[in-house]
């Protein structure tokens, strides 16, 4: 059993690793201003960017799922991970090494399942590279050759070439330490008669990396007659490699998709590494599975939806090839980019093209020409006998059902026009309604892909800060009170000077740190200072703010209200100019709130009681007011300086 990671260390890594550098390797990020930078969140599906980075506080949140928390607890969250192995993997980033209380530093066999599979294949992916260069892996770099890829090419991708006998790379991973069961799960390596024995066997090797640029699978590409598997091979389902989650080349492509708001989209290994070598490096592929829902999600975190945002599919023109596009196009809705079809000339794929034609043949192939809608309609169309009037209404039906799903109007009517002239209907405003029609029940029964059937927006400003998931947040020590709603003057000036305590302590301290509770009347935000005060209270935030803040999540009693700390201390502030005026007015307004609150609840008490209240407690009770009373005049009168 691993020993406790010292928490320095654990600070240390915390501080070494920018939160907006590992974000960034899921998403794209932009300004968001304050500050902040924002994207499509990850843990959920949404049209507009509501998942914000704070990158000087080291946090994130999501104003949509409310998801939030700072680097450890986002690559927990992505990548499935406990809170050990997250640490060990952002130390190994930062070239930190880690300390344990119990039992010094970390033994090889105590790291975390995930960072061993992870290393594993590390190894692996060196060892296959190594392997190419041997005599026996000739007929692979032959293969390569052939197909106008030279060794600085096999290098950039990490080709490698898999021995073909039974157990090279079993026994080499053996030396370094890896167990026969780490071996298995890992998906390298599986079952034999004697023992485990090696996957992949005379095979070229293809790395798979996620979007992090870990390598978590490989793809294996027969070479031999005598091999009686399947042309490709690849890593089985293991806990590091979902098929449906992974694209081949994501980890070189992804900065420039993001950066040029495009993505192309091929069938293979091979025509991944031409596109790229021919200057198109948005490229990408599936790994043995058709292009779907998780493939979506991730080009959708890179290209942020924007409106110029583009993916080109390039498959064959075969029949294989355009069953292929039409399944994408059932899927091209989910996407806010506007999606292509490109088919080279006598059906080659892009590494054939290449070869063929050259360079400039492959980055012409992929400049948008034709829309997958279009392909999809000119495919629907083609299956019917245009000749008869049953066949042209027949075409119509299904073609229309297709155009309903555009999702500019402008763009479906223009569709629509052009589906007349494909169908031979010369009536044209005739399939115009007809489209329209289908549009408008599918909205009807929400399953246009607009608006919430895609996803949703994100919630507006009072959304997100007075919606109903708050509601649900109750601390154990908090006050009852009214729900949490931002129409109501006293929640919303709460709320600031909350955000002000967590964001700019050095504005409200140390007055803040006397406020009571009892001063919050909304039990979120009461759980919130609660919090604050178990961390050592703002005056904590005027050293290490990322530490301070650390420790108010540390300080939550549950999820919920660790969630709106994050919140709270990513969101932008109401006011314009922030500054000790608009701290000192937010101190003002909550302090005052309460003393009218008591002098309210002190008279109302007395009112109740009438006669039968004691004189001494009468006389008590009538000077508590007298001097409730002088304080609030003070407070309208001097405002901050009476605190």
């Amino acid at each position: 059993m691993a020993g406790r990671i010292n928490d320095d260390d654990v600070k240390a890594v915390r501080d070494a690793v920018p939160i907006d550098s590992v974000v960034s390797e899921y998403l794209q990020l932009r300004n968001a201003g304050g500050g902040n930078l924002k994207g499509l969140c990850p843990f959920h599906d949404e049209k507009s960017p509501s998942f914000q980075v704070s990158p000087g506080k080291g946090l994130f949140h999501c104003f949509g799922c409310q998801e939030g928390g700072d680097t450890i607890a986002f690559v927990m969250k992505i990548d499935h991970l406990s809170f050990s192995e997250t640490v060990e993997r952002l130390a190994a980033k930062a070239g930190i090494t880690l300390r344990y209380e119990e039992g010094g530093y970390n033994p090889s066999h105590q790291r975390g399942e995930r960072i061993r599979l992870i290393e594993a294949h590390q190894a692996a992916a060196e060892f296959y590279v190594q392997q190419l260069e041997s005599p026996e892996a000739e007929i692979g770099r032959k293969f390569l050759a052939e197909r106008g890829f030279d060794q600085d090419a096999a290098t950039h991708f990490r080709v490698g070439y898999s021995p073909a006998g039974w157990d090279h790379l079993t026994r080499y991973l053996r030396g370094k330490g890896f167990s026969d069961k780490e071996l298995i799960t890992s998906g390298l390596s599986q079952d034999g008669r004697r023992g485990p024995i090696d996957r992949f066997r005379g095979r070229l090797m293809w790395p798979i990396s996620d979007t992090a640029g870990e390598i978590v699978g490989f793809g294996a590409r027969k070479l031999r007659d005598d091999d009686n598997g399947p042309k490709y091979l690849n890593t089985p389902e293991t806990p590091v490699y979902k098929k449906s989650q992974v694209l081949y080349g994501i980890d070189l492509a992804k900065k420039d998709i993001a950066k040029a708001s495009r993505a192309v989209v091929v069938e293979g290994y091979t025509d991944v590494m031409a596109c790229h070598l021919a200057g198109v490096t948005t490229a990408i592929a599936t790994c043995g599975t058709a292009f779907g829902n998780d493939h979506i999600k991730i080009l959708r975190r890179l290209l942020m939806d924007n409106g110029s945002a583009r993916v080109i599919f390039t498959f064959d023109g075969d029949s294989a090839g355009q069953k292929a596009a039409l399944r994408a196009f059932e899927d091209d809705q989910k996407f806010a980019a506007e999606t292509y079809i490109a088919i080279a000339p006598d059906n080659m794929d892009p590494c054939d093209l290449r070869l063929a034609k050259g360079d400039d043949a492959v980055r012409d192939l992929v400049e948008p020409r034709t829309p997958l809608f279009e392909f999809a309609l000119r495919q629907i169309v083609g299956r019917y006998d245009l000749e008869t009037p049953a066949g042209r209404a027949a075409a119509l039906d299904e073609a229309a059902a297709v155009v309903a799903k555009i999702k500019t109007s402008s763009v479906q009517r223009e569709v629509a026009v052009q589906l007349a002239g494909l169908v031979g209907i010369l009536d044209q405003e005739f399939v115009v309604h007809r489209v329209a029609q289908l549009a408008r029940w599918a909205r009807d029964k929400g399953g246009d892909g607009r608006g919430e059937g895609r996803g949703g927006r994100g919630p507006g400003p009072q959304d997100r800060r007075g919606g109903a998931p708050h509601q649900a947040v109750q601390a154990p020590t908090a006050p009852s009170g009214p729900a949490l709603n931002l129409r109501s003057p006293a929640h919303r000036t709460e709320r600031e000077l909350l955000k002000l305590a967590l964001q700019k302590p050095v504005l409200v301290s140390p007055a803040f740190d006397a406020y009571g509770v009892d001063e919050f009347t909304a039990p979120p935000y009461a759980a919130v200072r609660q919090c604050i005060e178990e961390a050592g209270g703002a005056e904590r935030g005027l050293g290490d703010n990322r530490e301070y803040l650390v420790a108010v999540m540390d300080a939550a009693p549950n999820n919920t209200v660790r969630s709106l700390v994050t919140e709270l201390a990513v969101e932008v502030f109401i006011g314009k100019t922030i500054d000790e005026t608009y701290a000192g007015m937010q101190l003002v307004h909550v302090r005052l709130r309460a003393v009218d609150r008591r002098i309210n609840d002190v008279q109302g008490s007395l009112a109740r009681l009438g006669s039968n209240v004691a004189p001494e407690d009468l006389a008590a009770a009538q000077n508590e007011v007298w001097v409730l009373q002088q304080y609030a005049q003070s407070l309208r009168a001097k405002g901050a300086d009476a605190l």
